[in-house]
């Protein structure tokens, strides 16, 4: 279900649209039509609603100005209409006050014109993928194939049970062929629960009877009036109604690789007017008010989804295992040819009895048969079975933890990542901000929290002015039914907590308590942005650390600009500074310098200082209602007045601390990028533990000016970026994992137009790929870096990073779709679980690899040398096939979904080209596969002695399968560690799969046992034989013990990042805990077999 809309106060009585931020608008009044001609607004306001419903020939009308690529004759047919006044009379709502609830029905509107939301490819059905398992297997095929000669020949000899055989391995067939179509369509399923968990978080702003509501955007409809800005996706066709320094980012439409400049002026003569805007673009700079006009399926980019339908993509994992999958399956089809050959000489040259009234023709088709259930068998299909099951399951997990995977390859990458760059604010702070010091119209206050301060209404006219105007931030009240009644910040926290602070009686608490103490929602309202003739707005820029507005008086048309941004940036662009009795003063040398201690002073408190300026005579320099934002920031933003400088206290995460030493235990370097003062970022970073003694910080100014060799000096120690525009944050991700870095003459000119390559190439960052690959030992292996960010422009370095993490409360819809994990609740820690997350996927796989080698080493084996000893295959093909579900299926369910431990931190990350399978995992497969080798080998020589049956017999061979089986069934319990520790039995309460798994193999097995008969070769056991078979299986959890004490590590060249203090220790524990299990469960096992065999 779509949320329902939560409603925005209303402003108070003057004109305007007011303020965006993010997705939140205030709401509108009516519109000043006596206002001057803007080109950025309609001639005049629309007011048409109407008590009838949309008819529904409006569709057509309506696609008529919304054909794709067509901007000339879509502007054609919107002056047709009546331009944007006739557009809002068509759809029957109102540009400034929208649809009305009480005369236009929503639900018609969803009925007739379709839902907001945008088709999903057409997915395949259960048989369609149980068709696919068959046809895609060309071994399947095979053994299909094989199984009818079988069953045909098998007929024919003796029609009364020649057909068993044949039968048995078309049912097995099927059986794992249903399985496996079961399980991909519940992956299937997942994926698009998961997907449609990502669509259904993104929220817009509409107005809707005059008031601006929080809706889903599947919620809206045509007719809707939707406010937008920079970072904003657009979600759905539109015509523009009011626009600001608009640019839109149309490329994943129409590939235009430029940001395209939109504006609504339709009388524009030179061609250039551009008021439509398309689904599944971006805003990337100005502000937006636009009427939908085509929703979901009918919008541009729902057209064009409707005839995509792209398959899930592989996971790096995916692919690394598919190589090895094809490398074990030839090994397999080598083994299989081997014992074709074998089986067909002994029948031909020695000639054993029991092969003395088997044909040479159906002796090659049993051959034939077990060659290709080998081969089947060898194939390791479950190994991609694996990751899938791995990371669906995982995913969904990690959406309880706050992370949101958007590509599956980021939950397995995040796992071994080396570097995180980290932002401060939201993600290492709360994002609370305070205003708790500052300096005043001059007056220095050392608590704006419980003090106050005077000064003259004239100073706190403009300084409260310039807080409400210059800002897109909102304060909405706390829902009644919300645990948390603080008031609800909407956009930049930092504006928010000088909004905060405008509402007390801090400022002007004397004389200016009158006129000045004016709510910041009036005189937002007053200022008329975006209107026709209204004041401007030139949003915060992270990359200047800034932003300004020019304000028009209502009274006397005069403008003001009023300025905001990093304390340091705005004063050394001031001239002047404002004095409590509301003069202006010349800004002396000595006085600068004192504004500049006070700023050192803020930062070296952790205080983020924040200025405020404005000025005058900006109509003497340019003309306001037109100019542009380069323009202001050119022209008008120097020879400023100080208004204010405050500081802001964000605090520290209360979990912040501990998950910074747990990402540096687990081998992680942790860095803070930020745009904050270098002295902030400096006491914030060495709180959270980041910054240490003999770490780096610096600011962009000086990171810009290194060459690649001397970044490179400097990487390993780098700990603190401050100051860092987008670019700077986008070179050092470039610099740590070499994803993005240029690699020939041509691509480095596209990075540094004009500059000279011969000379410079060495010189300027970030650097390119033969230089980068050589330095720092890297060998061309880069590190694995995940990258935080929330803002527009930190897109290409989310793109460039091998795991952007983008923030789900403050990052914009740019960030959030460059991204690939969303953090939902922004906080540092989220990402650690994302981390333990990730390494739990690779190491459930490498369990799994390690238990299903093994089973392959042996069942290849033991089928390959009885048939060269004489023997018939002790594991015919339906025992095999029953291995195979065993294998891959089960076995990807029970150690694909193991939960994640805690320990998984304490070690380091793996390097890109580690092998999958570890010297430790070698000795595992190695040992175990030697024990069941030589059990097997042993019945199949001994076992008619031993148990009172005949040699090669269906009694026989069903004992030896059962000892098998169950030696594949304990040996699990063992794949559940990869290395040295020993604790088979560990948190199985948390595995409840695991042992499901366990559970349904050790029935399934019983019935095979007991009731295959014909069908599967098999003959019921007795209670001692089903007791030894067992404990013979059960010795498998003792030579676990036992091959761990053998002293083989990993190699040390397989890890990357920092080196992890405290491993000993956790040896230690890890030997107390193998030196338990063994005195309690491996003691009572070897007992137990030895004493059974002694009374035997």
């Amino acid at each position: 279900m779509c949320p329902g809309p939560v409603p925005v106060p209303r402003q108070g009585q003057g004109q305007g649209q007011g303020e965006m931020n993010g997705n939140h608008v205030t709401s509108p009044a009516k519109a000043d039509t006596s206002s001057s001609t803007s080109s950025s607004t309609p001639s005049t306001p629309t007011t048409s609603n109407t008590n009838t419903k949309l008819p529904v020939d409006v569709k057509d009308q309506i696609s008529k100005i919304n054909e794709a690529q067509s901007r000339t004759s879509n502007l054609t047919n919107l002056h047709t209409l009546g331009g944007i006044d006739g557009i809002a009379t068509l759809l029957q709502t109102n540009i400034d006050t929208g649809i009305t609830n009480a005369t236009i029905d929503v639900p018609h509107r969803r009925t007739v014109f379709g839902c907001n939301s945008l088709p999903s490819s057409p997915r395949q059905s259960w048989f369609e993928l149980f068709i696919d398992c068959i046809k895609d297997d060309e071994t399947v095929q095979i053994l299909i194939v094989a199984a009818v000669v079988s069953l045909l020949v098998g007929m024919y000899d003796d029609p009364t049970t020649g057909y068993v055989e044949g039968c048995a391995i078309l049912a097995a067939v099927l059986i794992v062929s249903v399985v496996t179509a079961t399980n991909d369509y519940q992956k299937e399923t997942q994926f698009r629960e998961l997907s449609d968990v990502s669509d259904d978080g993104i929220e817009n702003i509409v107005i809707r009877d005059g008031v601006a509501v929080k809706i889903n955007c599947k919620d809206i409809v045509i007719g809707d009036i939707i406010k937008l800005e920079a970072g904003d996706a657009i979600p759905c066709d539109g015509i523009l109604c009011y626009c600001d320094s608009l640019e839109v980012d149309e490329s994943a439409l129409t590939g235009e690789p430029l940001d395209i400049e939109k504006n609504v002026n339709l009388d524009n003569s030179d061609g250039n007017c551009d008021p439509f805007m398309l689904s599944g673009c971006t805003c990337t700079a100005g502000t937006a008010t636009l009427i939908a006009i085509a929703v979901g399926k009918d919008s541009q980019w729902g057209i064009i989804k409707a005839h995509l339908e792209k398959e899930q993509d592989q996971t790096p994992l995916q692919e690394k295992l598919d190589v090895m999958a094809n490398n074990i399956g030839n090994v397999g089809i080598g083994a299989a040819i081997c014992t074709f050959l074998a089986m067909i000489t002994i029948k031909v040259y020695v000639a054993p009895d029991y092969l003395q009234d088997v044909t040479l023709f159906a002796h090659a088709l049993d051959a034939f048969i077990i060659g290709v259930t080998i081969v089947v068998v060898a194939v390791p299909e479950g190994l991609p079975l694996a990751v899938t099951i791995s990371l669906a399951y995982s995913t969904k997990k990690m959406l309880k933890d706050n992370n949101l995977i958007r590509h599956l390859q980021a939950c397995e990458t995040m796992g071994n990542a080396t570097n995180i760059c980290s932002d401060k604010t939201g993600t290492l702070t709360e994002n609370r901000m305070t205003v708790v010091k500052g300096v005043f119209a001059n007056v220095m206050s050392e608590d704006c929290v419980n003090g106050n301060i005077d000064m003259k209404e004239a100073a706190a006219e403009i300084i409260l002015e310039g807080i409400a105007t210059c800002s897109t931030a909102r304060i909405l009240p706390a829902p009644k039914d919300d645990e948390d009644q603080r008031p609800h910040v909407v956009g930049n926290k930092t504006e928010a907590a000088l909004l905060q602070l405008s509402r007390t009686d801090f400022i002007g608490s004397g004389s200016a308590s009158g006129k000045a103490k004016v709510d910041f929602d009036v005189r937002r309202a007053k200022a008329n942005f975006g209107k026709e003739g209204g004041s401007r707005l030139f949003p915060f820029s992270s990359k200047r650390k800034r932003m300004s507005v020019l304000v028009k008086n209502n009274d006397s048309a005069a403008w003001t600009m009023y300025h905001k941004g990093a304390g340091e940036i705005v004063l050394q662009d001031c001239s002047h500074y404002l004095d409590a009795n509301g003069s202006i003063q010349p800004m002396t040398d000595s006085k600068r310098h004192e504004l500049h201690e006070t700023i050192s002073s803020f930062a070296s408190q952790a205080l983020r200082c924040v200025a405020l300026a404005h000025r005058t005579d900006i109509e003497s320099v340019l003309k306001p209602s037109t100019c542009t934002a380069e323009e202001c920031a050119t022209l008008l933003e120097n020879h400023m007045c100080l208004d204010a400088l405050v500081g802001i206290v964000d605090p520290l995460r209360g979990d912040v601390v501990e998950a910074v030493k747990t990402c540096q235990s687990a081998g992680i370097f942790v860095r803070m990028v930020t745009g904050d003062n270098l002295e902030t970022a400096n006491a914030i970073a060495k709180q959270a533990g980041i910054l240490t003694k003999d770490g780096v910080s610096m600011v962009g100014e000086e990171f810009r000016k290194l060459t690649p060799a001397q970044l490179d000096a400097v990487l390993p120690n780098l700990q603190v970026l401050a100051r860092s525009s987008p670019e700077d944050k986008h070179h050092l991700v470039e610099r740590l994992n070499g994803g993005l870095m240029p690699k020939t003459k041509e691509e480095w000119m596209e990075i540094h137009p004009g500059r000279d390559y011969d000379t410079e190439k060495d010189l300027l960052l970030p650097g390119y790929y033969d230089e980068w690959s050589k330095g720092l030992g890297r060998n061309g292996v880069g590190e694995v870096v995940g990258v935080t960010g929330d803002g527009t422009n930190d897109g290409p370095a989310l793109k460039a990073a091998d795991v952007g993490m983008s923030m789900g409360i403050s990052g914009t819809d740019v960030a959030k779709n460059a991204s690939d994990i969303i953090i939902m609740d922004d906080k540092f820690s989220s990402i650690v679980k994302a981390v333990l997350w990730g390494r739990s996927v690779f190491d459930n796989i490498r369990k799994f690899l390690q238990f299903q080698l093994t089973v392959n080493v042996v069942a290849l084996t033991i089928t390959f040398l009885s048939a060269v000893a004489g023997y018939n295959p002790p594991l015919n093909a339906v025992m095999m096939l029953w291995v195979n579900l065993i294998m891959d299926t089960m076995g990807a369910l029970a150690l694909g979904t193991e939960p994640p431990a805690m320990d998984l931190l304490n070690r380091r990350p793996y390097k890109r080209d580690a092998s999958l399978i570890s010297r430790p995992m070698w000795r595992n497969i190695l040992v175990q596969s030697a024990y069941q080798l030589g059990l097997l080998i042993f019945l199949l020589q001994n076992g008619p002695e031993i148990f009172g049956c005949e040699d090669g017999s269906t009694h026989h061979f069903t004992i030896i399968f059962n000892a098998f089986v169950f030696c594949q069934i304990f040996n699990e319990f063992n794949a559940r560690e990869i290395g040295d520790v020993f604790d088979p039995f560990k948190k199985l309460s948390t595995s409840p799969m695991f042992l499901a798994v366990i559970i349904f193999t050790i029935g399934a097995q019983w019935v095979i046992v007991v009731y295959g008969g014909d069908f599967t070769q098999t003959s019921p056991l007795t209670y001692d034989e089903w007791k030894v078979t067992c404990a013979l299986g059960a010795v498998s959890i003792p030579v676990g013990y036992l091959m761990r004490q053998i002293p083989i590590s990993e190699d040390p060249e397989s890890f990357a990042g920092l080196s992890v203090a405290g491993n000993d220790d956790n040896a230690k524990k890890n030997d107390s805990s193998s030196l338990s299990t063994f005195v309690f469960v491996v003691l009572p096992i070897v007992s137990a077999v030895g004493y059974k065999l002694y009374l035997d």
